[in-house]
């Protein structure tokens, strides 16, 4: 699951994951994460209680993509309400940005993709909804929402602080430049949770997973092998060696992202004073948790690097791509901008190949149990 669309918000790049089912389809592993989520997510909505029999239980998915990743889990949160109370109504939004793939999304809710033929379609009393805002404002009517989630998303920032020297992704930023990230980060950190706690209602819940840096340093695609964005900017700036790209389109490919680690997660909600502890959110839980790469287990049982390459590549494009399209220069023609893109991937597929030890997209989330005072 990820933020799957363009965003066009001052100051920032484009953001945006393939379409027509495609994210879901290559990223095995952002499913894994949530389905690991899926008891922390059936916890929650037991301790929900709502004020009377009519009153829907609000649910609301914060960054769906195209809703493949998540389906599971709300069929597991959905049927556990349902066996509890047969005739409660269910609310359930799913949000993103004005791009995303919203066509995919609801073919799969009516079981119209030949990948999942049920959706979520089986259920009575449930009622789905697609919101093209961003978390970054308020996107539910206030004390409406029972239980939020999100997962794999949060970590893009509202705004690009400035370019990168010398690397790709904050997580290769030093001084003045990561000084900028990271506060841009924890800036958005409070406003998204800020608007998510005035969409809760008292005794609400939220579940999120989200990326971050760990107490042992490790992040996504770095936990002890190859770091995976010092790879991506390896074969970028090899680009720029070969001259096929521009000093200033090797200079703008930089990730519009930002991993917190999981105490400057938590700080707001230890300071009494914050503005999160005054409108009412309390933490309930955090832990991290590392989602080993499926494609790189799958290459040690079986030992085949092509076929580790082949699988691997894919599940990086479907969230990077954009980033790097939009280094690119608009003046050259679509075809010229694709076939650099193509290049740039099958240069990183064939190292894999190559060398494939060390390689690997592990996932490293920080989990959040988060209650709404009431």
């Amino acid at each position: 699951m990820a933020a799957e669309a363009q965003v066009n918000m001052a100051g920032s790049a484009a953001i945006a994951m393939r379409g027509a089912g495609y994210y879901s389809s290559h990223t095995i592993g952002a499913k894994t994460v949530i389905d690991a989520a899926t008891d922390l997510v059936l916890e929650a909505a037991r301790g929900i209680a709502l004020p009377d029999p009519a009153t829907p239980f609000g649910i609301a998915d914060y960054g769906c993509a195209d809703g493949g990743t998540s389906i599971d889990l709300h069929r597991a949160l959905i049927g556990a309400i349902r066996h509890r109370e047969p005739n409660r109504p269910i609310s359930l939004t799913y949000t993103d940005l004005p791009g995303n793939d919203y066509s995919a999304l609801f073919r799969r809710l009516q079981g119209l993709l030949p990948m999942d033929a049920v959706g979520l379609s089986n259920f009575t009393g449930l009622h789905t909804f697609a919101s093209g805002t961003s978390f970054y404002r308020q996107i539910l009517p206030a004390g409406t929402l029972s239980l939020g989630f999100s997962a794999t998303a949060m970590h893009w920032l509202s705004a690009l602080p400035g370019r990168i020297t010398g690397h790709v992704h904050s997580v290769g930023a030093k001084g003045h430049d990561l000084a900028a990230f990271r506060a841009q980060s924890l800036k958005d950190w409070e406003t998204i949770l800020l608007h998510r706690a005035a969409e809760l209602r008292p005794g609400g819940c939220l579940v999120l997973a989200n990326f971050c840096i760990d107490d042992m340093g490790r992040y996504l695609g770095n936990t002890g092998g190859l770091s995976m964005f010092d790879q991506y900017e390896k074969h970028w700036r090899s680009l720029y060696d070969d001259q096929i790209i521009s000093q200033a389109e090797y200079d703008r490919a930089t990730f519009q992202q930002h991993y917190r680690t999981p105490e400057e997660c938590a700080a707001p909600f230890h300071d009494p004073n914050s503005a999160i502890s005054r409108a009412g959110l309390v933490l309930e839980r955090s832990f991290t948790r590392v989602t080993p790469c499926p494609y790189a287990e799958a290459f040690r049982q079986n030992g085949d690097a092509a076929a580790f390459a082949k699988a691997y590549i894919p599940t990086l494009r479907s969230w990077s791509e954009s980033t790097f399209m939009g280094a690119l220069d608009p003046a050259r023609p679509l075809e010229e901008r694709q076939a650099i893109i193509d290049r740039f991937y099958d240069a990183y597929e064939a190292d894999v190949a190559r060398r494939p030890d060390g390689h690997g997209m592990d996932y490293v989330h920080c989990f959040m149990q988060i209650r709404k005072r009431g």
